[in-house]
């Protein structure tokens, strides 16, 4: 049988692992095995008589340099950098019921058209327009385990409604319409490393809207202004401590007890007035504001001794008169603050939330 040929003499092939270890090492995926595979490919290409001995060169280059790099960014964090930021892409690229980065003093709309529910994106839009919803807060949810939906909610509400006071200091500034929601992690996202809660500020009406900034808070306010609201926090927090029990009758003990802790609030609220040193125009307002304060203190102390429910509400009333008297929208007035008081009856004396130029539309 005669030896087959071809009709042209071919050249010699090129070896395929000279080829993979060039390309392992350009793209730095596995430089260690495109280190091994070009060691090999020159061992073959002796042996074979084949091409790629440049190849195989370039890949083993290519590969020790990229094992070089993968080694130092191993040892320097590099590679933990790496992985933190693909999370932190996996969360941001819509991952479901992921919680989006909204930031404090931002404002948006929501593409479902609602701020309950899963939510995958916003649109964020100026303050001073029409908006949906306004942050005031960010935390983030200590790590562990995922806690659950229901513990997850209780911790956001706790905390929201809490960090809603700084963010927005003057209750007597928010419209009656505006109420807290928040965003939270869904079980998903969590295992993507998110442990965000977004507080917000939202129109009790699904459909209706905020128009202009809630922000009430030192960046926004005068040094006057602050100091009279950070004094009515000290009154804010001992009125939101109020029983459970909303009728007097079903826990005087309790009512009195609360009764107790306002009087002293409005004894320290009158010690830091009367220690800041006001304006020319608002000092006699504030003045006069802390004298009307002495006296519901009087009635509140009187309310924290009641013999009975009538006795209480008697010594509430008036000491409720007190706190929002003319005296101290007068005060408020003066220094620029909203002077209507919440219909809710607020803190009587501005500890909450808002600003008092903002405004709300429906």
């Amino acid at each position: 049988m005669g030896q087959g040929y071809s009709p042209f003499n071919r050249p010699a092939s090129v070896n395929g692992l000279a080829i993979t270890s060039l390309v392992l090492g350009v793209v730095c995926c596995v430089p260690a095995l495109g280190l091994i595979l070009g060691v090999i490919a020159l061992g073959q290409i002796k042996r074979r008589g084949e091409r790629g001995k440049g190849l195989a060169i370039g890949g083993i280059v290519m590969s020790s340099l990229g094992t070089v790099l993968l080694v130092l960014s191993l040892a320097t964090g590099g590679a933990h950098e790496f992985w933190e930021g693909f999370e932190d892409e996996a969360r941001d690229s819509g991952g479901s019921g992921v919680t989006f980065s909204v930031g404090k003093g931002e404002c948006f709309d929501s593409p479902s058209g609602s701020l309950e529910g899963e939510a995958y994106d916003v649109d964020k839009v100026p303050c001073a327009g029409d908006h949906q919803a306004e942050v005031f807060a960010n935390f983030k949810i200590q790590e562990g385990g995922y806690p659950g939906d229901g513990k997850i909610s209780e911790t956001a509400d706790d905390k929201c409604y809490a960090l809603q006071n700084v963010y927005a200091m003057d209750s007597w500034a928010v419209p009656d319409n505006v109420d807290v929601y928040y965003f939270t992690p869904t079980e998903d996202s969590w295992s993507l490393g998110d442990r965000e809660v977004t507080c917000m500020f939202g129109n009790t009406d699904e459909k209706g809207s905020l128009k202009g900034t809630l922000r009430c808070d030192d960046t926004t306010l005068g040094a006057d202004q602050l100091a009279y609201l950070q004094a009515d926090g000290i009154l804010y927090d001992a009125l939101d401590t109020a029983p459970d029990e909303e009728y007097v009758e079903d826990d005087l003990p309790g009512h009195k007890e609360w009764a107790t802790r306002v009087a002293k609030a409005l004894g320290d609220q009158t010690e830091l007035l009367r220690a800041h040193q006001w304006a020319a125009a608002d000092e006699q307002p504030v003045t006069d504001q802390a004298k009307a304060l002495d006296q519901a203190r009087k009635e509140w102390g009187q309310a924290a001794k009641a013999a009975d429910a009538d006795a209480f509400y008697t010594h509430y009333d008036n000491g409720s008169r007190l706190l929002e008297g003319s005296r101290a929208v007068t005060a408020r007035k003066a220094l620029g603050l909203a002077t209507t008081p919440p219909s809710d009856g607020g803190d009587g004396g501005g500890g909450g939330q808002g600003s008092g130029d903002s405004s709300s539309e429906v």
